[in-house]
């Protein structure tokens, strides 16, 4: 509903629900408005947020032409809401130009700005993201040019770029998409032929191998054995090689088993310092 007032365009209650043809003719009468107003009165923020909201169907069209992309269309409206705020502010009514002609690239600019700088799945420099732009344009004409894909320095040429910052735009382009872990991997082809199933990625990864540290460890007490004497070597190889008790251990040397408990702690202790200073 709209209601007439003396000092300025009418009063809209809800301005969302207007028709996109009457909204162009309003938008006027608001934007005229507005310029006369000054900034950050009450009278100037109604005028602002009507225009707002007004021509938020102008901000839905644009998005629209993005439905494609996985973001959700909500956070897509709402960034090219920022666009059609900056457009509002920046317009001015001596060009001999429509507001939505106006508009539309600035919503659109915003968009597209969203999607360089969160579409990435790896934290890449703004000017490699701008340059795999340029370098998929470039592939794709050498491609249908050649009839094979170009080499890096066929890529160079055309791109007036050094062959290594091809290669570093190569690189930074595969930082746009991350797939899951879980994905199957594409090349999962056995060599004898024949078809094993999907397999994911993970699969493929390499993990820690604990038996590399106790492997490190044995070199270290190789250089550290022949530093004990004969009894301290015995009794390790009695323990630890032949996996005798303490008591059998005593029972061999002709010693108690406290006796035995004692010289075992007291050569592992040696063994254990030695250790920590070799490595």
């Amino acid at each position: 509903m709209c209601e007439p007032q003396a000092d300025g365009p009418v009063r809209i209650e809800n301005a969302g629900s207007i028709d996109p043809r009457d909204a162009r003719s309003l938008t006027k009468l608001f934007l005229d408005r507005l310029v006369v107003l000054e900034e950050g009165t009450h009278e100037y923020q109604y005028v602002r947020n009507t225009l707002i909201e007004m021509n938020l169907s102008l901000v839905r069209f644009v998005a629209g032409r993005f439905r494609s992309r996985a973001e959700q269309m909500e956070d897509i409206v709402q960034v090219g809401t920022i666009g059609l705020i900056k457009a509002i502010d920046r317009f001015d009514l001596t060009r001999e130009v429509e507001f939505t002609t106006f508009a539309i690239p600035y919503i659109t600019g915003e968009i597209k700005r969203f999607f360089r700088d969160t579409s990435w799945a790896v934290h890449v420099p703004r000017r490699l993201q701008e340059l795999r732009v340029e370098l998929a344009r470039a592939t794709d004409e050498l491609s249908s040019r050649l009839g094979r894909s170009p080499s890096v320095k066929e890529l160079a040429d055309v791109m007036d770029l050094s062959e290594e910052e091809v290669i570093e735009a190569q690189i930074a382009s595969n930082g746009y998409r991350a797939n899951s872990l879980d994905a199957s991997a594409e090349d999962d082809t056995p060599r004898g032929g024949g078809h094993t199933g999907s397999r994911p990625w993970s699969d493929r990864i390499g993990t820690l191998d604990e038996n590399l540290e106790k492997v490190e460890n044995l070199q270290v007490l190789k250089r550290l054995l022949p530093r004990l004497d004969d009894r301290e070597r015995r009794i390790l190889r009695m323990r630890f090689g032949e996996e005798m008790t303490q008591s059998q251990i005593g029972a061999e040397l002709g010693v108690s088993q406290m006796h035995v408990s004692r010289l075992l702690s007291r050569t592992l202790a040696k063994l254990r310092e030695h250790m920590l200073t070799e490595q």
